[in-house]
């Protein structure tokens, strides 16, 4: 057993996040890890630190654990949490400087792009937007020696569409540039994007890490304690956007059953994607788990052991149909967030407003842990009701 952050133990990723690290309170013998709330840190009589804490802003004692859990699971250096899961992507952006060129696929969580037109550009970030999942349109928008950060999300949300995240850390690589990789809708479970190239890796941990729609929390991994680290561990320290003791608690908690709810979550989402990959009031299903899906070959390869718990439906008779659909729904909850327990569908284009990219056709769809019988009958119910 062990309680230093750098160290963890050569198991099993499942075991590892069973069991927390092995990490057991040394004050009490506590099996759960304790909550630490304090905001600072006591010295001594020689004014020295007492445990190398200063204050909770950038050193929480909260954050050790999960931190330690999440870099052992991803394969990375170290970890850091941060308030959201924007906090976190917006992070690696801020870490850069002026003048810097970015490289950001069109597809993706829409307020990153929002963020980068509105802040980023004018800041005096130049960023390039390709087409998501196109290695060749991120190729020829390189620009070696300017270019210093290559930012993807596969499987991309709410198309699902795959990235090769080896291909494109060659790329990126060859011109100088960092690959972050937004992984959140695979998380560690189902693809280790540092194993393919990857220098970050960023989650909303709200989503599948927590999986309990109950922590609104961002983390960052990354493939190396180097200098541009420091700078990104600098933006959360100054900029203030970290996490509460409680959440960090909770998200630790939560990653402690991942293994079981991702890919239960997995199998289910396939069953339905199989199910209703032919319905006929349906232009079609969005799963990379589906043999015929565009990125089912890549997907393949970098994901293991499942595709995720995130599909997309594409309705006939475009958003009047989806809305009607969702009408019915009884099983599935009408809200935004995905990764939970908890089965959710989203209309994307009603939420995000008439502005919004997505297909006013697609229903965004999340496989909670319900049993995946009573899920398929609610929207088969649903569509006989349309």
């Amino acid at each position: 057993m062990t309680d230093d952050p750098r160290s963890a133990p050569k198991r099993r990723p499942e075991t590892l996040a069973a069991q927390a690290l092995g990490w057991i309170d040394r004050a009490s013998g506590s099996v759960a890890p304790p909550i630490y709330p304090s905001t600072t840190y006591a010295r001594g009589e020689d004014y020295q630190l007492l445990a190398g804490r200063t204050y909770a802003r950038d050193q929480s004692a909260a954050f050790a654990q999960p931190e330690a859990l999440l870099a052992a699971l991803e394969g990375g250096a170290a970890a850091a949490l941060f308030g959201s899961g924007m906090a976190a992507a917006t992070a690696v952006f801020q870490a850069l400087k002026p003048g810097d060129h970015v490289v950001v696929q069109e597809n993706l969580y829409f307020n990153v792009p929002v963020w980068l037109r509105q802040w980023a550009e004018p800041w005096g970030l130049e960023v390039g937007f390709v087409p998501t999942g196109d290695v060749e349109a991120i190729a020829a928008a390189m620009r070696p020696g300017a270019t210093r950060l290559v930012w993807i999300e596969t499987p991309a949300n709410p198309t699902w569409a795959v990235t090769d995240i080896a291909a494109v850390a060659g790329i990126a690589h060859g011109a100088g540039a960092l690959l972050g990789v937004d992984s959140t809708a695979a998380s560690p479970v189902l693809t280790r994007p540092i194993a393919l190239g990857a220098d970050i890796v960023m989650h909303s941990a709200t989503k599948f890490l927590n999986g309990h729609s109950d922590v609104l929390a961002g983390a960052l991994v990354t493939a190396r304690d180097d200098a541009f680290w420091s700078r990104i561990k600098q933006v959360r320290a100054l900029g203030g956007a970290v996490l509460g003791a409680l959440e960090a608690w909770l998200l630790m908690r939560g990653m402690r059953t991942m293994h079981l709810r991702v890919r239960r979550q997995s199998d289910s989402a396939l069953a339905v994607a199989r199910h209703f990959r032919n319905h006929p009031k349906l232009v079609g299903v969005c799963y990379p788990g589906l043999e015929d899906d565009p990125g089912h070959g890549v997907a393949r390869r970098q994901m293991q052991g499942g595709f995720g718990g995130m599909l997309s439906l594409r309705f006939k008779g475009g958003a009047p149909a989806v809305l009607a659909f969702v009408a019915r729904l009884e099983v599935f909850v009408r809200a935004t967030s995905l990764g939970g327990v908890e089965s959710l569908v989203e209309h994307r284009g009603t939420a995000e407003g008439p502005d919004s990219p997505v297909p006013k056709d697609l229903l965004r769809v999340s496989i909670g842990i319900e049993h995946v019988d009573d899920l398929i009958a609610d929207l088969e119910q649903a569509f006989a009701a349309i």
